[in-house]
């Protein structure tokens, strides 16, 4: 018979994985950040910048103490990290590069027909002279290449042909992302930024598969064959189906029936001893936190909805009048819930909160809104702003469900 995790056995097990369990204390720079980007796997970049970057954010919601310049510092001069793929780009810890490779291979295949086909037999020639380009000067950006190319392509996202080729290079794994200048990325050769003991190891597909489920699973403290794929989207959903089979008739993993926040079970699978884990984990720090939207513990948002009853949809692409809460809003957690979401900005020196909505049976007393409001200070602070700014109203009451 299956072990059964209570819903809040579930929650508290899963966020003490994502760090987020604890009180965002700590040290957070050089060994320590790499430390914490390990514990968490990958640490999403994205290039909105509403009020804070979301791998900063992501970094400042679980040590106050962090400052950006610390993961430049360990990306591009540390090397404790690499730029590259998960479900999308991310600060990946360099121990891992090794098992990158199968998602080369992978990236190699795919997008060498895909992009080929959109820009014909030039896909070569263009291929081949921006790879001796950086070769021979060393690291670039797009914008070095573009002098003698038309302002747009007709190719992949009106990209240029330069463009085309040093992103198909550093997602096959020739080139490497040695640092960004505001957003905008710089590539080399993979040997000139990839220390040698991660670009030389080769590990089979079978090692790479074991390793990608077993250390989803340490950063999940639960899953289903499913969401052991999706966490580093580096095995595939059948390969991890069939991990999962052979650990299971191995004795390596246990079912578990993961209650949900509405009452029903999820058959899921956990290391053996996760009983005890639970015993160990802290008390949740009743800390109130502002989550980026592409937080590690928030990527699959049918997860967080199963857990927390959290709905969530980023709706920048959604028309301004059809937005239920605005271009770019962020999760608000509180110990192990997940009391709301809330519209803010940067706006110069300011940052300007437009509105803050609870969910349902959250209650806005005043200590929850002093607590919500010492965290926005000190966000305020960590943006770059001297002042915070309620707006009229910004007490929003929950909205109905969809």
């Amino acid at each position: 018979m299956a072990l059964t995790l209570s819903n809040d056995q579930a929650r508290r097990l899963f966020l003490h994985r994502h760090a987020l369990l604890e009180a965002p204390f700590g040290p957070a720079k050089g060994a320590a950040l790499a430390e914490l980007v390990h514990r968490l796997g990958f640490v999403q970049v994205d290039s909105v910048n509403t009020f804070a970057r979301a791998h900063d954010l992501i970094l400042w919601s679980r040590r106050q103490t962090y400052r950006p310049e610390s993961l430049r510092w360990i990306n591009d001069r540390g090397r404790a990290t690499f730029e590259h793929w998960t479900h999308d780009a991310s600060k990946i810890p360099m121990d891992f590069y090794p098992m990158w490779r199968m998602r080369f291979d992978r990236d190699r295949a795919r997008l060498h027909g895909r992009w080929k086909d959109w820009h014909g037999q030039g896909f070569h020639s263009e291929i081949d002279k921006v790879l001796t380009h950086v070769a021979d000067n060393g690291p670039c950006c797009t914008t070095d290449l573009a002098e003698d190319e038309a302002e747009k392509s007709t190719g992949w996202w009106d990209w240029r042909p330069s463009k085309v080729a040093l992103e198909y290079l550093w997602r096959a794994g020739d080139l490497a992302v040695t640092k960004r200048q505001g957003f905008r990325k710089f590539y080399d050769l993979s040997e000139r930024v990839i220390p040698p003991e991660q670009l030389n190891a080769r590990l089979t597909d079978e090692e790479i598969i074991e390793w990608g489920c077993s250390a989803a699973l340490d950063r999940l403290g639960f899953a289903t064959s499913g969401e052991l794929a999706a966490f580093f989207d580096l095995v595939r959903p059948q390969d991890a189906k069939a991990w999962v089979a052979r650990a299971l008739a191995d004795g390596r993993v246990i079912e578990v029936d993961v209650t949900c926040v509405d009452g029903r079970v999820r058959r899921s699978i956990a290391w053996p001893d996760v009983e005890a884990r639970l015993d160990d984990l802290p008390e949740p720090s009743p800390r109130v936190r502002v989550l980026s939207p592409f937080d590690p513990a928030l990527r699959d948002r049918n997860r967080a909805e199963r857990l927390f009853g959290f709905h969530y949809r980023i709706e920048i692409f959604v028309p301004a009048p059809k937005r239920r809460y605005g271009y770019y809003v962020f999760p608000v957690m509180e110990g192990t819930r997940l009391i709301g979401r809330i519209d803010m900005a940067r706006e110069g020196e300011v940052l300007s909160v437009r509105a803050f909505w609870p969910e349902a049976k959250v209650r806005m007393g005043q200590g929850r809104v002093a607590r919500l409001t010492a965290e926005l200070e000190r966000a305020a602070r960590f943006g770059g702003c001297g002042a915070l700014r309620l707006g009229d109203g910004w007490l929003k009451d929950p909205l109905p469900a969809d």
